[in-house]
């Protein structure tokens, strides 16, 4: 679990600093984090990333009508982060029926998984 918890917070690291890095080359410099949006922003965004998800055979096509269960802000490895939750009773597999997918506190992608962490 502490290793899980790890990699996610690595991950996150990874994309604030890519965020940073390719904010700077575009804007010659300084760094300009995305505004925190609202949760109707977050779950419109969290269904286009799963749809996007089953577009490229990384989830199955069942998703793809799913809406979010719910929307929550939670803290992972110090990080603030969006976390839109989607059920699929279509889906067999207890271990894969449930759907957690990342975003920052501005609306972009993070990750998505079945573990929730």
């Amino acid at each position: 679990m502490q290793l899980r918890t790890l990699i996610f917070g690595l991950l996150l690291s990874f994309f604030s600093f890519s965020a940073f890095v390719s904010n700077a080359y575009a804007h010659g410099g300084g760094h300009m984090a995305k505004a925190p949006v609202d949760e109707a922003t977050i779950k419109e965004n969290a269904m286009k990333i799963v749809d996007g998800l089953v577009k490229r055979d990384k989830l199955d096509k069942s998703w793809a009508l799913i809406a979010a269960n719910s929307i929550e802000k939670k803290v992972i490895s110090g990080n603030s982060v969006w976390v839109a939750i989607f059920i699929n009773d279509k889906i067999t597999d207890n271990d894969k029926r449930k759907l957690y997918v990342f975003l920052t506190l501005g609306g972009e992608y993070v990750a998505a998984n079945f573990e929730g962490i």
